[in-house]
């Protein structure tokens, strides 16, 4: 299964959620994103049948390997990207907003160079 934008948020959320100490069901995803409850049960079970998570018998949902890897690349790039956008003078709020965009379309070389570059700015 080939993983878009929107499945990568997904996962990306669940990973927030979790390291903020949250028990986290489809219900609280829906609410986190301010999805549907119907969106986020069918890419609940798009996930699930595509191996990127799990569901227990209370309806808890946990990243899989897989699952924590996409999450973890996909945060560090919003972060790194975030923190970025803001250093060079962009209004935080745009600066999210802005690397939410680019973290899921960026090339993994064209991301590579950038963190050295801010690496070797430091």
């Amino acid at each position: 299964m080939t993983l878009h934008e929107s499945g990568e948020m997904y996962l990306e959320s669940i990973l927030v959620m979790q390291r903020g100490g949250a028990r986290v069901r489809s219900v609280d995803l829906a609410e986190h994103m301010q999805f549907s409850k119907p969106s986020v049960s069918r890419a609940v079970g798009l996930l699930k049948n595509g191996g990127y998570i799990t569901v227990d018998k209370d309806g808890t949902l946990f990243l899989t390997d897989l699952g924590r890897e996409i999450a973890q690349k996909t945060y560090d790039r919003h972060t790194t990207l975030t923190d970025f956008f803001i250093a060079l003078g962009v209004d935080p709020a745009v600066a999210v907003n802005d690397a939410c965009k680019i973290e899921h379309c960026i090339s993994d070389e064209t991301f590579a160079a950038l963190k050295q570059h801010i690496a070797l700015q430091a």
